[in-house]
């Protein structure tokens, strides 16, 4: 049997789907559903992963990915390679823990991403393990809910914002109470469901390498990318700041220009850098504090169009013509 096809390209999202091998149990302890989600922030750190979703079950997973470096794969032999190896220590076992490749469905994100997250995160609920999803500890949906703090490596914002703006987590919970929609039902409980999630258009685009950019302007494959100076700079005019105010950290409210962290993010969605990478350049402690920075910056996009359309025209200036 052929393998299922492989299409990647900067700012791709994927739902990826891995069951245990002969649909044995995958996650047998808390520790081993810890370690796991450590491994989705250490790709968000290294290679710039973007996780917008998460379940974790007993013999399989569901995870929504965003890749803006195209490199889907490389994440995916990560996790799970290295989950393996912890598995079979913690179990005292040996070989394959997973049934095989794992499952990557390309996604038309911006039609399918709300809907997704709710095929996602209603699992536990369709599987009886519980009544109230808010009682499953094992997913993103008490972060969606404001339940739990959402992890630096977690990102809500795309999805929530196709809520709305006002009262985004009450508006989720009861966006969740309804069932996933019958044509993604349809898609998912197919024999051998298609491996692209979308419209025609979007799957011929797909299958013959034209897709377009998606949700922000990206880069373009083998294009160079911009550089770190090249994002200090265009952000300095577009605000009309002074570069010191980039280098200078400064905290609480009432600090008035978000150019600092306007200039991290892009240095993540345009400039292709690591969050390790854009600690180090802005003397942060951890990736995990440029991480916290970009996440609040999205977080603040989503309620403030203004902001939203200032850190666009930064980053189509930023793009190669």
């Amino acid at each position: 049997m052929a393998r299922p096809l492989r299409i990647e390209y900067p700012g791709a999202w994927y739902h990826v789907m891995n069951r245990g091998a002969g649909r044995r149990t995958v996650f047998n302890t808390d520790a081993e559903r810890k370690y796991f989600l450590s491994l989705l922030a250490d790709t968000h750190a290294r290679f710039n992963a973007e996780w917008h979703a998460y379940c974790l079950m007993g013999n399989h997973y569901h995870l929504l990915l965003r890749t803006p470096e195209a490199n889907m794969q490389r994440i995916m032999r990560h996790v799970n390679g290295v989950y393996t190896q912890y598995f079979n220590r913690c179990e005292d076992l040996d070989g394959p823990l997973f049934r095989g490749r794992y499952k990557a469905v390309l996604v038309d994100a911006q039609s399918h991403w709300l809907e997704l997250s709710r095929y996602i995160h209603r699992n536990p609920l369709q599987a009886g393990l519980v009544d109230d999803l808010a009682d499953y500890p094992w997913s993103s949906y008490r972060a969606y809910v404001g339940l739990d703090p959402t992890p630096d490596w977690l990102q809500t914002g795309y999805v929530l914002g196709a809520i709305g703006k006002r009262r985004v987590h009450a508006r989720y919970r009861a966006y969740m109470e309804g069932d996933s929609g019958e044509a993604l039902c349809r898609f998912y409980d197919g024999r051998g469901p298609s491996s692209i999630l979308g419209d025609e258009a979007f799957r011929r685009q797909a299958l013959e390498g034209r897709m377009p950019s998606v949700d922000v302007p990206e880069v373009a494959r083998n294009r160079p990318r911009p550089t770190l100076d090249d994002a200090v700079r265009v952000t300095c005019e577009v605000f009309g700041v002074d570069e010191q105010e980039i280098w200078t950290s400064r905290r609480g409210r009432g600090v008035g220009s978000p150019a600092r962290s306007v200039v991290m993010y892009v240095c993540q969605e345009a400039c292709g850098m690591t969050l390790s990478e854009i600690a180090v350049a802005f003397g942060l402690a951890s990736y995990a504090s440029a991480g916290s920075a970009v996440r609040a910056l999205r977080r603040r996009m989503v309620e403030d169009e203004a902001l939203r359309e200032r850190v666009n025209m930064i980053i189509l200036d930023l793009t190669p013509a």
